[in-house]
């Protein structure tokens, strides 16, 4: 999973270059959806990396110092990448609206996912070091015994120590899933016939409030989980809560690109298709399963 981010944003990078050489808008546009589909398949990526580093810091042979290195890295590089999968998003978005992006927000998209390629690159390399002492850089790793230079330990000094950090994320953690979940619903409800009163529209426009939320809980969650990863890799649910989180996200550019309602005739007497409606379903129980699997953290596996 680790070439993921760096391969995929390779290929993501490619499109939307091409589209800017042909001129050609539809290129820009798959471009846009393969750095979104990228950002979100980083998070699964990043979380198994920091449970690899759970695994092996015991083995003698590894630097513990070049695996931090590598995981400081490594999370600039992902929270640049998920950055530029809202930003690719917000594109694809004001596509869907308006039937063409601000000017420039995918030059905006396009300078991210660079910046996050060359930051996956330097990661990865640095990711290699840790088992091919042959090839370590001078210099690249911490002295032995200062942890403090360290991103992640910071965040984990915060995490544990602090009174009101770790309470303050959960209540954000919290609001921004009720607000990405409720979006969410509402809209696939009306796919599945619900509110047909309520022209699609109308519903649809309300997605960057979900969004929204997706993020703020991204965030925090990723607060949680850097400040202790230790008690979340161990734990199966949490590993059941990142794919059906993954899924759960793809909704949301399924919803933004597909064109069933905005071709129809008649807003208002829109009818899904089986396929539309499949998805809808299958984005309602992966939400239910991320909640089910974030209650159930402190009881199943022994984690917390």
């Amino acid at each position: 999973m680790n070439h993921v981010p760096t391969v995929g944003s390779v290929g993501a990078l490619g499109l939307l270059l091409l589209g800017y050489l042909r001129r050609n808008e539809h290129l820009k546009h798959v471009g846009l959806e393969v750095l979104f589909l990228i950002a979100l398949l980083t998070l699964p990526v990043y979380v198994s990396g920091v449970a690899a580093h759970q695994e092996i810091r015991p083995i003698k042979e590894v630097s513990d110092d070049a695996i931090r290195v590598h995981q400081d890295a490594a999370l600039i590089g992902f929270t640049v990448m998920e950055f530029a999968g809202f930003v690719a998003w917000a594109a694809l978005w004001q596509w869907r609206r308006r039937g063409h992006a601000a000017p420039r927000i995918v030059p905006a998209a396009t300078v991210l996912l660079v910046l996050a390629l060359a930051l996956m690159a330097r990661a990865a390399n640095l990711g290699g070091e840790i088992r091919h002492p042959e090839i370590l850089a001078g210099g690249v790793a911490a002295p032995a015994g200062d942890p403090e230079r360290f991103m992640t330990w910071s965040i984990n000094q915060v995490a544990v120590y602090s009174r009101w950090a770790w309470p303050a994320a959960e209540t954000v953690h919290f609001l921004g899933l009720s607000l990405s979940f409720g979006v969410l619903l509402a809209v696939n409800l009306r796919i599945l016939g619900a509110m047909k009163q309520t022209p699609f529209s109308d519903v649809h426009r309300l997605l960057p409030w979900g969004m929204l939320g997706f993020g703020a809980n991204l965030i925090t969650g990723m607060f949680f989980f850097v400040g202790q990863p230790g008690q979340y890799s161990s734990s199966e649910p949490f590993k059941w809560k990142i794919v059906f989180l993954v899924i759960a996200g793809a909704n949301f550019l399924y919803l933004t690109v597909f064109g069933g309602p905005w071709v129809s005739n008649g807003d208002k007497r829109f009818d899904a298709g089986l396929g539309d409606k499949a998805m809808a379903i299958l984005s309602m129980c992966s939400w239910l399963a991320v909640l089910w699997a974030g209650r159930m953290l402190p009881f199943l596996g022994k984690a917390f």
